[in-house]
């Protein structure tokens, strides 16, 4: 049992090496007397204090989940490995007996993720162990990830973002490591990339979880499985009851521990844990090429369905018109000549591209075969021109509700103005009447089941002549 095993916990004469073993449910106190009786006497019981911290950030869920740019509407699906050659990042390939297991899982995956999860409608984020940063090097992981994260996959800091993102998901693919273990005690649908569970005491908890959780099953849908997970979830009491027996309690007992180990009196002030800091906020900045499924469904209505991989997964078939949209900052340069929709986020007032007017106008005289360009001003609006024409503003409409403009990705709106403006109509009607027309009733864009309402308009004040 790691870290329960005499090796760890006695020195060479037998004696136990520390003075208190910190543990959180009397389920490890048992295992620790059975294992290494000589260490039993130095078991404390003070809960989990990572887990407390957690369980206090709760309430600020949405604000993790604005932090990692998800949006509205959208599911946060977190990639977690642990650092051994079984985990979902490791190198096995499979385990006699317990099915699919490491080899290059997550790079299968993060191909199947840009394939099949239209990117307004998912967004994924990664946690790998700290050790695999250390034993690869940051570099290393930022390479093997490079096309993942251009794809719009967010790679948490290992050390002070990971509970946050936690907290934040909808689902968690996992295997082993404690990570998956939290996420199912915080009721977190969980679905098992990699299961060893020969290499597990069969008696622990995380054992127990294995063999109940359910498993990724590589030759089916992965969008179908996420949906089904979080659909039919039903959390399992294990990972909850064994995570802590004393949910809440860690700061008082172990600050009394540790004041009664120095022989010093506590002080008089309750006992407390640091909350978690609430992270940077980090866009979803996608420059890979974005294959779009566009659906006019009514009088200004349009569906828009975006993929980062090869548009070859589920909804291929829906019927629809297809077109191109890329990031002016994309590697893949070439897809620019091929791009029906240009765009890029930054200040409007950035002196390097003059202004949102000047840099919509010198894109399309460059790249001729483009339709329309879009620059991002913010997270609910930007600035588009469709060539030919003066530039017009999209913004987000507030919910009349709650007053959030927290709508699509602005570059959706552009597609879906895009795809406005080239729809075959029965009334005999031009581009630039059509244009007219949302600039006076405005869009509504669908992504999933979600509806977006968008005012388009003339700039205020105008840009510059270009």
């Amino acid at each position: 049992m790691f870290g329960l095993a005499p090796p760890w916990l006695l020195s060479s004469r037998g004696t136990p090496v520390a003075d208190a073993l910190v543990l959180s449910h009397p389920e490890q106190v048992e295992r620790l007397r059975l294992a290494c009786p000589e260490a039993a006497p130095t078991a404390v019981l003070a809960g989990d204090p990572c887990f407390d911290r957690m369980l206090a950030a709760r309430p600020h869920r949405e604000r993790f989940r604005r932090a990692l740019g998800v949006r509205p509407g959208q599911r946060l699906v977190l990639l977690n490995s642990t650092w051994n050659s079984e985990s979902l990042f490791g190198d096995r390939a499979e385990v006699p007996g317990d099915g699919w297991c490491g080899g290059d899982v997550v790079a299968a995956l993060l191909d199947r993720v840009a394939d099949e999860f239209p990117v307004d409608e998912y967004r994924f984020a990664a946690v790998l162990h700290p050790n695999i940063w250390h034993g690869h090097g940051p570099g290393q992981i930022r390479a093997w990830l490079d096309r993942a994260r251009r794809g719009g996959l967010a790679l948490i800091d290992p050390l002070t973002g990971w509970r946050q993102a936690l907290l934040a998901a909808d689902a968690v693919i996992g295997d082993h490591g404690s990570v998956t273990f939290y996420a199912a005690a915080l009721g977190t649908p969980v679905l098992l990339g990699a299961v060893p569970l020969h290499a597990l005491d069969p008696d622990a908890p995380i054992s127990a979880f294995m063999r109940e959780a359910p498993r990724l099953d590589p030759d089916a849908s992965l969008a179908a499985q996420i949906d089904e997970v979080i659909g039919s979830h039903r959390p399992l009491p294990g990972p909850a009851e064994f995570t802590t027996s004393v949910p809440g309690e860690s700061a008082v007992r172990l600050r009394k521990l540790f004041y009664s180990m120095m022989g010093a009196p506590e002080p008089a002030r309750p006992a407390s844990l640091e909350p978690l800091p609430l992270p940077g906020y980090e866009a979803a900045t996608i420059t890979v090429p974005l294959r779009v499924l566009t659906r006019v469904l009514g009088p200004k209505e349009v569906a828009v369905s975006r993929w980062a991989g090869q548009w070859s997964g589920p909804g291929a078939d829906r019927g629809g018109e297809l077109h191109v949209a890329v990031h002016e900052d994309t590697r893949e340069v070439d897809s620019l000549e091929l791009a029906d929709v240009i765009f890029r986020d930054g200040e409007p007032d950035d002196p390097r591209f003059g202004s949102p007017s000047l840099w919509t106008a010198e894109v399309l005289r460059r790249h001729r075969g483009c339709s329309l360009a879009a620059y991002v001003t913010g997270p609910s609006e930007c600035v588009v021109r469709v060539r030919g024409e003066e530039p017009l503003r999209m913004a987000a409409v507030p919910d009349a509700d709650t007053e959030d403009v927290s709508g699509a990705d602005p570059t959706a709106y552009a597609s879906a103005l895009h795809a406005w403006l080239a729809s075959d109509s029965r009334e005999s009607v031009t581009s630039r009447a059509r244009l007219a027309r949302a600039v006076t009733d405005g869009l509504v864009l669908r992504t999933g089941d979600r509806l977006h309402r968008v005012r388009v308009g003339p700039l205020t004040p105008p840009g510059p002549v270009s």
